[in-house]
């Protein structure tokens, strides 16, 4: 799985950026509603981000909205749109396409039900877009909102960020996340796989515990890196015994272990900070985002907008 970026570039010409990656394109170009800007999706460490490097080459972001994934979940959620009638307006169209009161679950739970993966999805979903609408109302809104220039997504959250930037409808948007939820479920349900998070150590040294832990166990429960989310913090996934040799070995590799397709956020963070990235906006539930950031760059500007 990869991070995308959904750039917003004012003033760019509005020819579509044509580009595939083997079965599947990878990067997109649309014009976005109301905006005279173009967008483009750009999934890092493929080969259309690196032929895309040129197109951005001269790009300098000053003001992102970043969108959280799931994890970011918490009963109580959505409960400001309620005062926001066109917050209140995008749970109302997502019930009719769920079959279900989304705010209720967002705002009552119970977090059991909240947390599962085919629910998750849709309510941060639904509750970061809600959080746009949120920004607009308040005093000021809609000039931040018109200075947005660039806008990602962690895992899910790329989902919201293409929506966002309007490279799909926030309908369409949903039934996506929706049947993402529903697969992502039935995989989980289906494999006996498991993920932890290593923290204390680098990218290569993680690596080596992979490679250390995959020497011990049949191919079928091998791991790997399946999330890059800060220096000191990376994902791990893979077999349930593949992961129980991960943990076995981390204490070796002075690791500590918390348990929780690989997700470049480091590399996008990095990336928009490096050409000068001057203020950040995290749009949804919880603070993970934001967390990420400042263990990133300790000097990085962000701000937490809820729903």
């Amino acid at each position: 799985m990869a991070s995308t970026l959904a750039f917003l570039r004012p003033s760019a010409p509005p020819a579509p950026l044509a580009a595939s990656r083997g079965a599947a394109a990878a990067a997109a170009a649309v014009r976005v509603p109301c905006r005279s800007r173009f967008s483009a999706a750009v999934s890092l460490g493929s080969e259309v981000a690196v032929g895309s490097d040129a197109l951005f080459a001269d790009y300098k972001p000053t003001t992102a909205f970043l969108f959280p994934g799931q994890g970011a979940q918490t009963v109580g959620m959505g409960a400001e749109a309620l005062n926001v009638p066109s917050a209140a307006k995008l749970f109302n169209k997502a019930n009719d396409i769920l079959g279900y009161d989304l705010l209720d679950l967002c705002t009552n739970g119970p977090k059991e039900k909240l947390d599962s993966t085919v629910i998750s999805q849709p309510a941060i979903y639904v509750t970061s877009l809600a959080a746009v609408e949120v920004l607009r109302a308040r005093e000021g809104g809609q000039d931040v909102i018109d200075s947005v220039d660039v806008t990602c997504g962690l895992s899910l959250g790329e989902y919201t960020a293409l929506a966002f930037a309007g490279a799909f409808s926030f309908e369409d948007g949903l039934k996506l996340v929706k049947l993402r939820g529903e697969a992502m479920q039935d995989a989980s349900d289906a494999a006996s796989s498991a993920m932890v998070s290593v923290i204390g150590l680098d990218s290569e040294k993680v690596q080596q515990l992979c490679d250390a832990a995959n020497e011990d166990v049949d191919e079928k429960e091998r791991v790997q890196i399946a999330n890059f989310l800060c220096p000191g913090n990376y994902a791990v996934s893979g077999g349930v015994k593949g992961i129980e040799a991960v943990e076995a070995k981390a204490k070796s590799f002075k690791a500590r272990m918390t348990v929780t397709s690989p997700v470049q956020w480091e590399n996008t963070v990095k990336t928009l900070m490096g050409k000068g990235l001057e203020k950040s906006y995290e749009l949804g539930p919880g603070k993970v985002i934001a967390g990420i950031l400042k263990r990133i760059n300790k000097g990085a500007s962000i701000e937490n907008i809820g729903a």
